[in-house]
């Protein structure tokens, strides 16, 4: 695993909400058990680089899940802002392709050489967890999803990214076709007897954690508990007892 990451609570909170105080209200519950928060899509589009700043001004590290994908250098310009917020992560998107995955790596490095600061880690998604082998099809990918997860994960490992966005069904083959060193992120996670929602690949912690992931991003199951700091503390003990064991 990355060395940024290695002394890090495994469970990622997965903010999926729009209103910043109530982010950090949930943020501030489960603080006992989560070192990093996930600001995503809906969030950073409601507040802005605010939402990075208010949630590290809080002791939180941040895993700015933004997914990008567009040419090679529009990617690296918008890399160049974002990694002034210092956010512990930021997501693209593989399928974006290898010259655009170099150019985000390149980028990120030529900011920690200039600003003698550490750089963000730079994570590949592979196939959301949204998508299913009919959902590939539809789009025009023959291959099934889990060998689509691996031709992707493969790549962005000859560029050398820190880690990647894989769904727990894929993890463990992720895992043995790039190593020990690649930080697996998997979103997907539901509790036993939780609703899976509009995930389709998805699994419980202990199975995620069993199979090779280094964080588990948890966001529905915790933000939406009727109490948050204790369904956190038992996807957290549930994660430590796989890892003991």
């Amino acid at each position: 695993m990355n060395i940024q990451a290695r002394h890090l609570s495994p469970l990622i909170l997965g903010l999926d909400i729009s209103d910043i105080n109530r982010a950090m209200e949930l943020s501030r519950q489960v603080r006992e058990y989560v070192d990093v928060v996930k600001v995503g899509l809906e969030l950073f589009s409601a507040e802005g680089p605010e939402a990075v700043r208010k949630l590290r001004e809080e002791g939180f590290e941040v895993f700015l899940d933004l997914k990008m994908n567009d040419i090679p250098n529009t990617v690296s310009r918008a890399l160049r802002v974002l990694a002034e917020l210092h956010p512990l992560m930021i997501s693209i998107h593989t399928i974006g392709g290898k010259e655009m995955l170099d150019a985000s790596l390149d980028t990120l490095r030529s900011w920690e050489a200039r600003n003698s600061s550490r750089r963000p880690m730079l994570v590949g998604v592979t196939v959301l967890t949204s998508l299913d082998d009919f959902s590939l099809k539809e789009i025009g990918i023959r291959d099934s999803a889990e060998e689509e997860v691996s031709r992707l994960a493969n790549m962005a490992c000859r560029s050398s990214l820190d880690g990647l966005v894989v769904s727990p069904l894929e993890v463990s083959r992720v895992r043995r076709e790039v190593g020990d060193e690649m930080t697996l992120i998997t979103p997907g996670v539901r509790p036993a007897g939780s609703l899976s929602g509009d995930q389709k690949r998805t699994a419980t912690p202990e199975e995620a954690i069993s199979w090779g992931a280094d964080f588990l991003v948890v966001g529905r199951p915790i933000t939406e508990a009727r109490n948050p700091h204790k369904a956190a503390r038992d996807i957290f003990f549930e994660v430590k007892n796989t890892r003991s064991g």
